[in-house]
Parts: structure tokens; C-alpha cells; sequence
């Protein structure tokens, strides 16, 4: 059917609007990249102090042995440990999220993204530092490679890790290559870094193409990586006859405890960004409720597979499983414990299940909470266990030093801070993807997209979902 004279109009008026506001947010999103003001720079001088004090404290660990640790006879394992899986859980956030949504088709995924995707890499790299750590001689990381054996669960765990860092850095380099091909034609001074980067791209449809396909395989390929990464690491406690450690749960409860720290941490990180960079009218209040609603159901889950863990324990009355429940519950560790399931359950379900507190804020604080919450699980699966062993030992004290907790605020700080720097170098939001949500989608598309986007058509309400 013809278009009326009326049509014609309204039609140009809508692309002209389109490429107002994309170029609006090109402007916008790059200027995080050009300004490095006093804030930066404090910030940069903050996490970089901190970052030195735990290269103090593991030169020291380094010269003086293991014996600077809290950890001994029975305690083999403590803080670092926890660590490993603590960050190991939060980096399962980017890819799973990313790629779920990503294959879902949701609109609203396209602003964060990249900003869940950077995360998935970095933090691995620190869950595996801090393995190096507990090893107390870094060259005995070695023999996992020139001794490797499959019948031990380590090798496994060394395995899935490593397809998941490259598959996992594939996945967030691919999304990357547009923007890269922006910067390297916005900035000519910094050509010489980003254009090899940029492998050539110039935005035909042949290229788009191939990028959108290759990402899509990718999608598919990361989420069976991701979710065996989390159980094989739960395979090296559940592989063992340690008291709570011994049980087929294992798998997928430590799987929903990393998606559920994951996205905890997710929402940090976006809010972070958002009052740094004043990126509010890009990262909106309909982002943190969809994803507070993600986590309203991880924490539902989480409490699931917690119970369901203790409460078979309980009722198994086995004496080396109840010494191990008497410890956590009422025991030396009882603090840690009550502490996390506040942490993790109450306070995300009072702040989480109702529309009011479910915004910026409230997201924010029930993120904060889990994030402790979820560290002091791992510390109470660990430790405990560990205290009370199954043979006849004498039971163990473990407290932490001053080392271990500097090794923890070093590896907090330097993520912080290669975060940061990240976005200092590439854009933390996916330009060319809202772009091309925008210029390239259905007129639906585009009142979806700009329902959650800045300008004088975006809302930022409820419309703005999948």
C-alpha cells in the first residue's frame, strides 16, 4: 500500500530523531574516555596504595613461609581459598546473564552487557592468584601441568577455568570489535592501538553478519563452560569424605550461589558507573528492577539448596556431619553464619519483594549485603569442615592475619582498579549495539529501546522491557 502524504513526514521526522540520538550517545558514552579528571586520578592513587600493601604482605608471606598465615594443622585451607571461589562464583555474572539475554532477545540487555561481560574476565584471573597464594611456593603451580593426572579433580578444575578464560574473552573481545572501529576513527592520535584491534571493521553487512553469527555460537558455547566451571570447583570439596563436604548438592548449589553473587555483584558495578560517569540516563531505574528481579529469584534458591543442605544433615545425625552443624550454627562460627543468611536472605527479601524498594537504592543495598553474605558462605563451608575433622585429630582454631587480609583488599582493589582503567579505555556500554536496537530495528524496536534511553522520547518506565 502506498504511503499517504500524511506518512512521509512522520517517517522522516522518526529517522531524523534516530540519528539526532545516536549521535547524542556516541558523544555521551565516549566522553567517560576523554576526561580523566581528580577523581580518576584519586581514585587510581587510593586502589593503587592499596594494591602495593598486598604486594608487601605476599613478599613477606613469600620470605617468611605460610607460617605468616592464619592456616595450620587441620586447617590446610582458609581465606584464600575462599577467595578462589568466591571469585570464581562473582565472574559467572557476565556470561551467563550476557548470553541468556543475549539469546532471549531482550532490548533492555543492551546497555549492560558489556559492563557484566568485563567482569566475568577479570575476576577469574584473581580466583586463580589467589590458588598461587595458598600454595606458598608459586613454582609448585607448575606440576599441575609437567605431573597432570585426570583422576585428580584439581587438573579438572585447571581445565574448565581455561576454556572458560579463553571462551569467556572471546565472548567480550567479539562485541567489542564496532567500538574499537569507532575509537580508532574518533581518536586518530591512538590509531596505532586501536586500529589493529579493530581487525579491519568497517560496518558492512557482510561483516555484520558474520560478527552477529560468531557471537551467537559463542552465547551457546559459554553457558555449558560457565555452568561446569562452578561445579567442577564444587567437585573438589564433594569428591572428598571432609564432614558437609561429601554430598551430591554440591554441583548445583555452589552453581546458584556464583550466578547469585554474580549478578550481586553486576548491580555494584553498574551503580558504580552510573553516578561516576553520569550514565543515569542510560542506566535506568528499569535496569536494577529486572535484574532485581533475577535476584529475588537467586535468593529464593539460595535459601532452597542452604536449608535443604543443613536440614539433611541434620536429620542424618551422622557425629562427624553434626559436630561440623553444631560449629555453624551455634559453635565459635555462629556469628559468620546468622551474619550471612541476614546478609543473603532476609534483608534481599524485605528490600527485594516489594516494586517501592526494588529501585537504584534498594538494589544496591541488597547487592552489598549478598556480596558479604556470599563471601562468609565460603568461608563457613571451608573452615568448619577443616576444624573438625573426620579422623580422630584434635580439633583446629583458624583466624585469619593481617597477611590474608591484605591479599583479600589487594585483590578487591586491583579488580577495582582494572575495571576502572577499562573504561578508560574501551566504552563500558555497547555502543553499536543500541545503535543498532535503534537505527536498525523495527519501529517497535525503537519505542522499546528509547523507553529506557535518554532524550526527549525516553521515559525510563516499565515499556522499556523485552
Amino acid at each position: 500500500m502506498p504511503d499517504t502524504p500524511a506518512a512521509v513526514p512522520v517517517e522522516a521526522e522518526t529517522r531524523t530523531r534516530k540519528v539526532k540520538f545516536t549521535q547524542q550517545m556516541e558523544d555521551d558514552l565516549l566522553l567517560s574516555i576523554r576526561e580523566r579528571g581528580r577523581g580518576f586520578k584519586l581514585t587510581v592513587a587510593i586502589l593503587g596504595s592499596i594494591v602495593l600493601w598486598a604486594v608487601f604482605a605476599y613478599i613477606y608471606q613469600l620470605r617468611n613461609g605460610m607460617g605468616v598465615t592464619g592456616l595450620n594443622r587441620p586447617v590446610y585451607w582458609g581465606v584464600y581459598i575462599c577467595n578462589f571461589v568466591f571469585f570464581i562464583g562473582i565472574s559467572h555474572a557476565g556470561t551467563l546473564i550476557s548470553a541468556i539475554l543475549r539469546m532471549c532477545n531482550a532490548e533492555w540487555r543492551r546497555p549492560i552487557t558489556r559492563s557484566a561481560e568485563v567482569i566475568t574476565v577479570m575476576v577469574l584471573f584473581f580466583g586463580v592468584l589467589n590458588v598461587v597464594f595458598d600454595l606458598g611456593r608459586p613454582d609448585r603451580a607448575l606440576n599441575i601441568v609437567t605431573s597432570a593426572q585426570f583422576s585428580s579433580p584439581l587438573l579438572w578444575d585447571v581445565t574448565s577455568i581455561t576454556v572458560y578464560f579463553l571462551s569467556s574473552t572471546t565472548y567480550l573481545y567479539l562485541p567489542l570489535i564496532p567500538d574499537i572501529a569507532i575509537l580508532r576513527d574518533r581518536f586518530p592520535k591512538a590509531r596505532w592501538f586501536y586500529g589493529p584491534l579493530a581487525l579491519g571493521w568497517s560496518g558492512t553487512d557482510k561483516q555484520k553478519h558474520r560478527l552477529e553469527k560468531l557471537i551467537g555460537i559463542m552465547a551457546i558455547i559459554v553457558l555449558p563452560v560457565a555452568v561446569s566451571v562452578h561445579t567442577v570447583v564444587s567437585w573438589v570439596f564433594a569428591m572428598t569424605v571432609q564432614p558437609l563436604w561429601h554430598s551430591t548438592i554440591f554441583g548445583p548449589y555452589f552453581v546458584v550461589g556464583a550466578i547469585f553473587s554474580g549478578i550481586a555483584a553486576l548491580i555494584i558495578a553498574m551503580a558504580l558507573l552510573r553516578k561516576a560517569y553520569k550514565l543515569e540516563n542510560y542506566l535506568k531505574q528499569v535496569h536494577f528492577d529486572y535484574l532485581g528481579r533475577l535476584l529475588l529469584v537467586m535468593t529464593a534458591l539460595w535459601f532452597y539448596f542452604t536449608f535443604a543442605e543443613h536440614l539433611t544433615a541434620y536429620y542424618g545425625g551422622e557425629p562427624a556431619h553434626m559436630a561440623v552443624l553444631m560449629e555453624k550454627v551455634t559453635g565459635r562460627y555462629a556469628p559468620m553464619f546468622w551474619t550471612m543468611v541476614v546478609c543473603c536472605f532476609i534483608i534481599p527479601m524485605a528490600l527485594l519483594t516489594r516494586s517501592k524498594t526494588r529501585n537504584v537504592k534498594g538494589t544496591v543495598i541488597a547487592s552489598i549485603t549478598i556480596t558479604i553474605g556470599m563471601w562468609l558462605e565460603r568461608f563457613t563451608i571451608v573452615v568448619p569442615t577443616l576444624v573438625n575433622p573426620r579422623l580422630p585429630y584434635q580439633r583446629g582454631l583458624y583466624t585469619p592475619s593481617w597477611v590474608e587480609w591484605s591479599m583479600l583488599a589487594g585483590c578487591m582493589a586491583m579488580f577495582i582498579l582494572m575495571y576502572v582503567l577499562f573504561t578508560k579505555i574501551f566504552p563500558i556500554i555497547s555502543i553499536w549495539e543500541v545503535k543498532e536496537g535503534i537505527e536498525e530495528g523495527s519501529d517497535d524496536t525503537y519505542d522499546r529501546v528509547v523507553s529506557y534511553l535518554p532524550g526527549p522520547e525516553g521515559k525510563g518506565t516499565e515499556a522499556g522491557g523485552a
